[in-house]
């Protein structure tokens, strides 16, 4: 079952306005976003290096991580009428398989003039760390068909 993107509209949309969805980071996950990007780095892909560069085991790749900010703007806020424009990234904590983590978007700001919402992304695990925080900035296209 394919989920349904929103179809927020300029006016629907509002400052302080949030949304979330949660993510269980598998190991397939991981090794099709290698197979996806060609980064098979082997922080990413073999847990006895990871534990050798000081990590408990295999790290997430970052990229992968801000790729569900995609998710967040395509089917969240504003979901089917987004066109995105710019995305920040700033990555804080590592993420491992079998991590939980909690995708958030927040609508900071909103320009009725050029269409354009700033919303603040941020990915934490289930431990309530900050993984990724970042801002990304959306035009909201007019709706022909609503």
């Amino acid at each position: 079952m394919v989920e349904q993107a929103s179809e927020y509209k300029l006016e629907d949309i509002k400052v302080g306005q949030k949304t979330q969805f949660k993510v269980k980071i598998t190991k397939e996950i991981i090794d099709e976003f290698a197979k996806l990007s060609g980064d098979y780095n082997p922080l990413h892909m073999d847990d006895n290096y990871a534990n050798s560069a000081g990590f408990k085991k295999r790290v997430c790749h970052g990229m992968m991580l801000a790729s569900f900010f995609s998710k967040l703007v395509g089917m969240h806020i504003p979901g089917r009428n987004a066109l995105y424009m710019s995305q920040s990234l700033k990555f804080i904590s590592p993420c491992f398989v079998n991590d939980e983590i909690v995708v958030e978007g927040e609508v900071l700001d909103k320009s009725t003039s050029t269409r354009i919402i700033t919303l603040r992304t941020k990915i934490i695990n289930s431990f309530g760390n900050d993984i990724v925080d970042g801002q990304a900035k959306v035009i909201v296209r007019r709706c022909e068909s609503c």
